[in-house]
């Protein structure tokens, strides 16, 4: 997986959903430009593949990274936290990167997440990274969730209308005036969606490589792009493959 930063997009590349807003199996959510997923009815926020403790994972592996990555990461979802104060927190797996990450949190981001926990309904769902329940991070555990109508779970697949899920960590790139821009994005035919990577160390994988045709079976879904202000609907049938 590759993620290219992007150049900011503007009006004219194409119309920005209406207020954020995406219709999955009838059900208005609103997409943020963060790249979490909001469905004011149940007062819902999710969040896909943090991989929380991607940089200590790989410095056990002796590549060194910035151990910044956990701190940045629940930084930018305390933010949320703040602006939509949520009573159900989804987390759609591999939130963590590996089963011994859990362990390896600093005092201060293990304070900060259960504080972020406290007072609502918190799901971690089970990725692939992740699959089994950890100790001492709070909430509860789950192989995924249905919720009015809707089905959180890590990996996209299923035969039911309103899925929700991440793991492939969607990136759309477009041809801006003479060069290639790359962003995040959410990826949806109205009936699955598939969530951008949330944490600060993820990468993507191009909305144009095979493994979305095998969620999506053709190129008619869009990718709402993640802009630095704005959240931006792109065709898939648009994107540029890598």
């Amino acid at each position: 997986m590759s993620y290219t930063p992007a150049a900011k997009l503007t009006s004219d590349t194409n119309p920005r959903t209406a207020s954020g807003a995406l219709v999955l199996a009838g059900v208005e959510l609103h997409a943020d430009v963060a790249g979490a997923l909001f469905w004011p009815e149940h007062g819902m926020l999710a969040v896909a593949d943090l991989h929380l403790e991607k940089g200590s994972s790989f410095a056990a592996r002796g590549v060194l990274l910035p151990p910044y990555d956990t701190a940045a990461t629940l930084a930018r979802l305390g933010a949320l936290m703040a602006h939509y104060a949520p009573r159900l927190v989804i987390a759609l797996g591999d939130s963590f990167h590996d089963g011994r990450g859990p362990a390896r949190l600093a005092d201060t981001d293990r304070a900060t997440l259960k504080a972020m926990q406290r007072g609502r309904d918190w799901v971690w769902i089970a990725g692939n990274h992740d699959p089994d329940p950890a100790d001492n991070i709070g909430g509860r555990f789950a192989p995924e969730i249905r919720l009015g109508g809707l089905t959180f779970r890590h990996e996209p697949g299923g035969e039911e209308r309103g899925e929700v899920a991440g793991h492939l960590h969607p990136v759309a790139r477009v041809a801006r005036r003479g060069r290639a821009v790359s962003r995040r994005c959410f990826a949806t035919d109205g009936v699955r969606l598939v969530m951008p990577a949330f944490g600060a160390y993820t990468g993507g994988l191009n909305v144009r490589d095979r493994a979305f045709a095998n969620v999506f079976e053709t190129l008619s879904f869009t990718a709402h792009m993640l802009g630095l202000e704005r959240v931006y609907a792109v065709a898939a049938k648009h994107c540029l493959p890598d």
